[in-house]
């Protein structure tokens, strides 16, 4: 008797589902940090990522239709950084032979770059810590 065909995933749908995997633990740990420390909404962390394009004051303002286009700006930024990690795993090989140790790193300079970077030259700009403070 053959033995079962082994079920493997496409490698866009591995690599989409890892975006979304990490793009719902990132907003759960943001909603979760928030709503304990400040009782910051779900909503108002969406429209902080929404103020990116926005502004903050738009963001705000906005109400459910800039809080949505946050979410949906959140997992296009996770999708993103799925893609161009598999991207560049294609051409260096230690990126796909040991992914928890480079995955792990490559994590904390996309943060570096987003928080250090991006956010600043943003429409939301500086300011505090906190979802609108």
């Amino acid at each position: 008797m053959p033995a079962p065909a082994r079920r493997t995933l496409s490698l866009s749908v591995a690599v989409i589902a890892g975006g979304v995997v990490a793009g719902v633990i990132d907003i759960a740990f943001a909603c979760a940090f928030w709503a304990i420390k400040a009782g910051v909404r779900p909503s108002r962390i969406f429209q902080s990522v929404a103020a990116g394009l926005l502004g903050r004051q738009a963001a705000a303002a906005g109400g459910a239709s800039t809080a949505a286009l946050g979410l949906a700006l959140h997992f296009f930024i996770a999708l993103t950084v799925a893609v161009v990690y598999y991207w560049a795993a294609r051409y260096a090989e230690p990126l796909w032979r040991r992914p928890w140790v480079y995955g792990s790193l490559y994590g904390v300079a996309v943060f570096g770059v987003l928080h250090y970077v991006v956010v600043p030259l943003s429409a939301a700009g500086t300011g505090g810590v906190a979802p609108f403070d």
